[in-house]
């Protein structure tokens, strides 16, 4: 949690260029982090959900990395 807290502070915060940041199993991050209770306590904003993305399998994810070098 520390690494993926302290990378999105990176980016958000633009002190390193933009990565692509994956949570692998929607189902079990939304468990352990609650991101919209977040928004809705405005501890993050709404356009800070757009810095990771969810996604279920190694292929979903190489896709995303392959998407995001082509930017």
């Amino acid at each position: 949690m520390d690494e993926l807290f302290e990378t999105l502070t990176l980016v958000q915060t633009k002190k390193i260029k933009p990565i692509p940041i994956l949570l692998f199993g929607k189902r079990f991050w939304q468990k352990v982090i609650n991101f919209d209770a977040l928004v809705d306590a405005g501890t993050v904003s709404l356009e800070d959900l757009s810095l990771f993305h969810y996604v279920e399998t190694a292929e979903e994810g190489w896709a995303l990395l392959n998407q995001s070098e082509s930017i």
